[in-house]
């Protein structure tokens, strides 16, 4: 009787061990947090709809601005085939009137950019004189062996006219010798 109240004490021990160990667990499990793995893949395949939902609507709207713009700049599409000849010119002219205003709106805009450009120049100097800050220029890389080089040929230079300062006196004696023959 002995062993078996042994063997019922450690049976009852192991089992306290071990709902401890399963009340552990399931308490990490609480503490997880209220974001699962299974929670987060279903959050994010929700974004990537939202997302793709709000991609297609952009680029819905952007195609009707853009059809709306060329509408507006070209006007609805004429009927030419059942047009007569005085109407085909009318037409003619109504393109040919709203391509000239086109251009010249073109023609104004890039003046205006140009012009803007410029002022934002004008202004950058003017800010930069304030401060007290120029633009330092970009240097040239100079080496420091085309210095000596120069320097040497300076030098070549001066012993070279003093080689021709003496040519030139030999040539000297040699016509007074020659002049004296």
């Amino acid at each position: 009787m002995g062993d078996d109240e042994k063997q019922a004490e450690i049976d009852r021990k192991k089992a306290e061990v071990r709902r401890r160990l399963e009340e552990q667990a399931a308490g990490k499990k609480a503490k997880k947090g209220f974001m699962t793995p299974e929670r987060k893949k279903k959050l994010r395949l929700l974004l990537r709809k939202k997302a793709a939902e709000e991609l297609k609507k952009e680029q819905e709207r952007k195609a009707a601005e853009r059809r709306k713009v060329i509408d507006e700049r070209c006007g609805q599409p004429k009927d030419l085939d059942s047009a007569s000849e005085d109407q085909l010119k009318q037409i003619c002219k109504e393109y040919f009137d709203r391509m000239y205003m086109c251009e010249s709106q073109k023609y104004d805009m890039e003046f205006e950019v140009r012009k803007r450009g410029f002022e934002i120049n004008e202004l950058n100097i003017a800010v930069n004189d304030l401060r007290g800050k120029f633009i330092k220029p970009t240097l040239k890389k100079v080496s420091k062996y085309e210095n000596k080089f120069a320097k040497l040929q300076k030098k070549a230079a001066e012993f070279n006219f003093r080689n021709q300062l003496k040519t030139v006196k030999k040539k000297e004696f040699t016509m007074d010798e020659e002049e004296a023959a």
